[in-house]
């Protein structure tokens, strides 16, 4: 987990703790992915569709977890009063996660979306009042959109425009600047339904409820007093499961086979819809990968249905594009069979020869090296395609791994990012723009500006999502990201799309839980029979 900081949080357990300890302004319902209200209580929206204008609850205090007592305690301002998240804790919010020196790898959600909001995020401008983020009075916040786009309220809701505590990051005339410990145990105030107990990095972090929150429809106050997370591989946690430590866990793909014959693990066995996708990603600049031929052959050479049937064993789709069917504007497999990359080992090898006889290359003199975070399941899985495209391709493909924290620098580096590498994505809120454009589009989650990821451009890719994110008719729309799926996936072969997830998970019998369709539980919503 390397970090619990709203502005820089980017991988699933780092917002799985910053939405359990704090909420949004809006709320994504955990299973059906419906937009319900979080801090606001409603929110009205101008003529042109661009400005919103949110009403905030004004009965949530900060609070913090004091460890000597045992308890949770509200946080007093300078004059002994409750300290009530307001509107300029969320204008701070918004505002310290685009700022430059923040360096929020996720901070390009708010930069594409917000108005004013990429010029202050490059640094090109320096006025917060630029920014289209304004406070109304203390409970009212309005915020300006660049587009009149339907999915702006679940944009304003994403973790990186939660409420931030100004006072602890950067002081106050009664409490230190915290800076960048502000995070830590001690130090950590938050207002959700859960608080901070305890951080042991690298190791376990633990949550406690906060008897503060309000409570509402959309998050409940908690039913459970505490929330464990121990920081372990899906091996070794399965095993702490198993000698009942756990009481949910993944089930790692070496043990599915024994899970789903077991008569008592069987029963605690679930396969989940999760709105993912597992994809390699090519570094487009790299050597030899920075042939659309090449990067195309791997794709098409890969058996994703065989892989599915032999090594993964839960339930997952071939993922022929990247923006999983079920978003709203995203292709599905019944309008749009042809769509994308399929396994083609004839059109592979022709378009690896061509390019092998072009180059005067001969297939040992490919050096081509795949990463991936370390994990004996995303091992078995490289390992499998690692032999996939030695049979169907006659090329020996290295594979190597890195810990979680290190392989996301990684692969984030303008010089040092592998020239093929596995991620995954989890929808934000659901719809093909989180996934196609926000991704991939330069200056994206994958494809950032400086440098690293992907390293890809492509105009044609640019206007067509830009063109697709304002387009109101919802057809047209979805044919859009179609044409734009295309280029990424088959025509520029950026990447190269695995399979569509599911989870498979585990859960003790005593457990009472929802199963998140993004993979962020809400844990104000599991209950204890025992």
């Amino acid at each position: 987990m390397p970090t619990i900081d709203p502005a820089l949080s980017s991988d699933t357990s780092s917002v799985q703790v910053v939405d359990s300890t704090t909420v949004g302004l809006t709320r994504l319902e955990e299973v059906t992915s419906a937009l319900n209200p979080g801090m606001a209580t409603k929110w009205d929206i101008s003529a042109d569709g661009k400005s919103y204008t949110f009403q905030l609850r004004n009965d949530v205090p900060w609070v913090k977890y004091d460890g000597a007592k045992n308890v949770v305690n509200k946080v007093q301002d300078c004059n002994g009063a409750d300290r009530m998240v307001n509107a300029y804790d969320f204008q701070y919010g918004i505002l310290r996660t685009l700022k430059p020196e923040t360096a929020s790898d996720y901070a390009y959600v708010l930069s594409f979306a917000v108005a004013g909001a990429t010029d202050f995020n490059s640094g090109t401008v320096t006025d917060t009042a630029t920014v289209g983020v304004t406070v109304v009075d203390t409970y009212t916040l309005k915020v300006d959109f660049n587009e009149a786009a339907a999915y702006n309220a679940n944009i304003i809701g994403l973790w990186v425009a939660h409420a931030q505590p100004s006072w602890v990051i950067d002081g106050s005339d009664c409490t230190d600047a915290r800076g960048d410990r502000w995070t830590e145990p001690g130090f950590f105030q938050s207002y959700g339904p859960f608080t901070l107990k305890s951080w042991i990095h690298d190791s376990q972090l633990s949550i406690v409820k906060n008897p503060f929150w309000p409570g509402t429809d959309a998050v409940p106050q908690p039913k459970v007093d505490e929330v464990v997370f121990s920081m372990l591989d899906e091996t070794a946690a399965f095993s702490e499961y198993e000698a009942g430590n756990l009481d949910s866990t993944g089930v790692p793909l070496a043990d599915i086979d024994r899970v789903k014959a077991d008569p008592d693990l069987s029963k605690q066995y679930v396969t989940a819809p999760n709105l993912c996708t597992y994809y390699y990603g090519f570094n487009t600049q790299a050597p030899f990968v920075d042939d659309a031929r090449v990067r195309r052959a791997l794709s098409q050479s890969i058996d994703r249905q065989s892989l599915i049937d032999n090594v993964l064993k839960g339930g997952q789709e071939p993922a022929q594009w990247f923006a999983r069917p079920g978003l709203a504007a995203a292709p599905t497999m019944a309008d749009h069979p042809d769509l994308g990359i399929k396994f083609d080992v004839a059109a592979a090898n022709k378009d690896l020869d061509a390019y092998l006889a072009e180059k005067g290359l001969t297939k040992d003199k490919l050096d081509i090296t795949l990463m991936f975070n370390t994990s004996s399941g995303h091992q078995k899985i490289a390992e499998a395609i690692q032999q996939m495209w030695k049979t169907n391709l006659g090329v020996d493909i290295k594979v190597t791994n890195q810990e979680w924290k290190v392989f996301l620098k990684t692969i984030r580096d303008p010089i040092g990012t592998p020239q093929i590498y596995r991620l995954g994505w989890c929808q934000d809120y659901p719809d093909a723009n989180n996934f196609t454009r926000e991704v991939f589009i330069k200056g994206g989650s994958a494809n950032p500006t400086e440098g690293g990821g992907i390293n890809w451009q492509n105009d044609t890719f640019q206007e067509i999502v830009l063109k697709a994110a304002v387009e109101a008719d919802p057809a047209k729309r979805l044919e859009l990201y179609a044409q734009a799926e295309d280029i990424l996936v088959n025509t520029d072969a950026a990447i190269a799309p695995i399979y569509w997830y599911t989870r498979n998970t585990v859960t003790k019998p005593y457990v009472v839980r929802t199963f998140s369709a993004s993979g962020h539980e809400s844990y104000e919503k599991w209950d204890i029979t025992q």
